[in-house]
């Protein structure tokens, strides 16, 4: 470092000192900022003790307010109490004391129920299925106040139970609790009692209506009682009026599906089970006649209101509403039932109500008609799947498989049982095949058009003299028909497929989709939808390779190139019909087609056909034998000549 550098470091650092002395703050000037710092300290204080000192005297201020605005509206009601009194006798009648009172729940639960019962109406107005969940995963409730409504008008006066406030009881006991559970072998009894006023207004608690429940342990149904008690100068009439309003919401993957499949079921007395018309906008239907019940069903679940004897009529209905806003909206349902009465000083009328899932076997159990809401086909097609695919399927259900072990294990055995009419199918197509040269010779002896029926008559008489009978492979085929058909009734109506996954398949008896989109496609989002399922792809391709090889080994798909071309076709049109039904359905006819192609592979690995071409030449050798009816006709037709003669 240089004497210059030493010079200028020396001078800056004293210019910056003298700098700091020059503008430091003398004495007087210190005291003067230290004063100002606590005054303003001390005018911070003070605004801070007068704004805690407002905020008190404002909330006394608005407790004082709400104190005089309380004391004057009882002193209003005070003062108007008689003309209140006046407006609910006149609204509510002999109901007026019940007009009041404070709403609470009632929680009653066994192990697949839980319900609520609410002291304002003293009905139930909350209904789970404890061991379900909707596809968000949800709880499962069937029955909400929110979305459905259910009461008794009583008399002229309009009066209803829905207004009305009710008291609980336990066995006829009054009960202050307000849930109870019951197990498994128990059973409750709870009530739901209002009492009418006499002419002064008092409570009168010798008559009553009453909605007594009785709730067992394990069970979707639960005993509803209506009982009066010295009500006929109240309800003066032969009958009380329940309305029963729903608004039904989906639960389910597909909510178009689960439209398809919800509507309103009933039963008269003495008939069979009828419903509204499924996938109509609306309709309705007057039941004149005793009714056993009404039901409002979906695609697996349903809310059931059952007479003992019998209701004495009802009117029903159903309506989609446009611009309906719930999610997932389905239909509105409702119902006015006639409880009939006896007019007598004691009345009790029996119901049942259920609520829970559409399981064949569940609803069945109770021997009223209800499992007739599980659509599985009419007539013969019905019986099949009651006494044969169902008892089959809940037998293997009870190993505990996965239901896609469950389906393959159902497709070998009733492949099993059907393997002698596919045997027989297969003999039938293998000596049509054989013959096939000599049909072929027919068909060149006869080229014209105008020679059809000659080649027709030809080809039967060939037919004939071989043995061979060109119909016996459609029979076998039509046997099997009505499996398949029962069979496509049973898997989307299965309740046990429901919400279970097998694969990419999340739920089978729903769609399986491996890829989606939102965007509307014209025509191809009518006819296909917006996704693509895989397992009806695999069926689709299955059944393609399945009828090209069926018309390899079938004489006659040269015959007919328009039926051959229809037989193509199908499969693809059955692409955009199965893409939005349930995917254990798609996933059973792909593992038929497949085991057929198996049973194909090994009957042509051991049948002979040279052996059946040999047969048949033998056959044809032989006298040709009449059969009675031919040998009929001929001694008709030469006693005809005969008589000419």
């Amino acid at each position: 470092m240089n004497k210059n550098s030493i010079i200028g470091g020396a001078l800056i650092f004293l210019i910056i000192v003298g700098y700091s002395m020059w503008t430091a703050p003398s004495d007087e000037e210190i005291i003067e900022k230290q004063r100002i710092e606590a005054v303003k300290r001390a005018n911070d204080l003070r605004k801070h003790i007068e704004d805690s000192l407002f905020n008190i005297q404002l909330t006394e201020r608005k407790a004082q307010a709400e104190l005089n605005a309380q004391e004057s509206a009882e002193n209003n009601i005070m003062a108007n109490d008689s003309t209140s009194q006046g407006l609910d006798l006149k609204k509510y009648g002999a109901f007026a004391a019940a007009a009041k009172g404070t709403d609470q729940d009632i929680i009653i639960e066994n192990e697949v129920l839980k319900l609520k019962v609410s002291k304002k109406g003293g009905n139930i107005t909350f209904a789970q299925v404890k061991n379900f969940r909707t596809y968000d995963t949800l709880p499962l409730i069937i029955f909400d106040k929110n979305t459905a409504d259910f009461s008794l008008l009583l008399n002229d006066k309009h009066v209803e139970t829905r207004d009305l406030y009710f008291e609980p009881l336990v066995k006829g006991m009054e009960s202050d609790q307000d849930s109870f559970y019951v197990a498994e072998g128990e059973n409750l009894t709870f009530s739901m009692r209002v009492y009418p006023n006499d002419e002064q207004g008092n409570v009168d608690r010798s008559r009553f209506l009453e909605f007594e429940y009785i709730v067992s342990g394990n069970d979707y149904m639960i005993d509803m009682n209506l009982n009066m008690k010295s009500m006929t100068e109240y309800i003066p009439h032969s009958f009380v009026i329940l309305n029963w309003d729903m608004i039904m919401t989906g639960k389910e993957k597909d909510p178009i599906q689960e439209r398809k499949h919800t509507t309103v079921y009933y039963k008269y007395k003495d008939e069979d089970v009828d419903y509204l018309g499924e996938q109509k906008e609306e309709d309705a239907e007057q039941l004149k006649t005793k009714v056993k019940w009404v039901s409002y069903k979906q695609q697996f679940f349903s809310a059931s209101i059952i007479a003992q004897d019998a209701f004495k009529d009802a009117d029903i209905s159903l309506k989609v509403e446009e611009g309906n806003t719930l999610p997932k909206y389905l239909e509105t349902m409702h119902s006015e039932i006639t409880i009939p009465l006896s007019n007598s000083e004691l009345e009790k009328f029996p119901m049942k109500m259920y609520f829970g899932p559409n399981r064949f076997n569940t609803l069945n159990s109770y021997d009223l008609g209800l499992e007739k809401q599980v659509p599985l086909g009419w007539g013969f097609l019905q019986w099949i799947n009651q006494y044969i695919t169902i008892p089959v399927f809940n037998f293997l259900s009870g190993f505990g498989w996965n239901y896609g072990i469950i389906i393959l294990a159902l497709t070998i055995l009733l492949k099993i049982v059907l393997f002698p009419i596919a045997y027989k199918t297969y003999l039938s197509s293998a000596k049509m095949r054989v013959l096939k040269p000599e049909i072929d010779e027919i068909g060149a002896k006869f080229p014209k058009k105008e020679d059809s029926m000659k080649k027709q008559q030809a080809t039967m008489a060939l037919y004939k003299k071989a043995g061979v009978n060109p119909m016996a492979g459609c029979l076998p085929m039509l046997l099997q028909m009505p499996i398949l058909f029962a069979l496509f009734r049973f898997f989307p109506a299965s309740i046990e497929l429901r919400q279970q996954s097998f694969l990419w398949a999340t739920d089978l008896s729903s769609y399986d989709e491996i890829f989606s989109w939102t965007q509307h496609i014209p025509l191809v989002s009518d006819f296909y939808g917006n996704h693509v399922s895989l397992f009806t792809i695999l069926m689709t391709i299955s059944t393609i390779l399945y009828t090209k090889m069926n018309n390899q080994m079938m004489s006659s798909s040269q015959q007919m190139p328009g039926m051959k071309t229809m037989m193509y076709l199908m499969p693809l049109m059955f692409l955009g019909f199965f893409n939005n039904y349930a995917s254990g359905l798609s996933y059973y006819y792909f593992l038929a087609n497949i085991i057929t192609f198996s049973q194909m592979f090994l009957m042509r690995k051991f049948v002979n056909e040279d052996a059946i071409h040999a047969k048949l030449q033998a056959n044809k050798k032989k006298p040709v034998k009449k059969s009675k009816f031919q040998q009929k006709l001929e001694d008709m037709a030469k006693q005809k000549g005969a008589q000419k003669k």
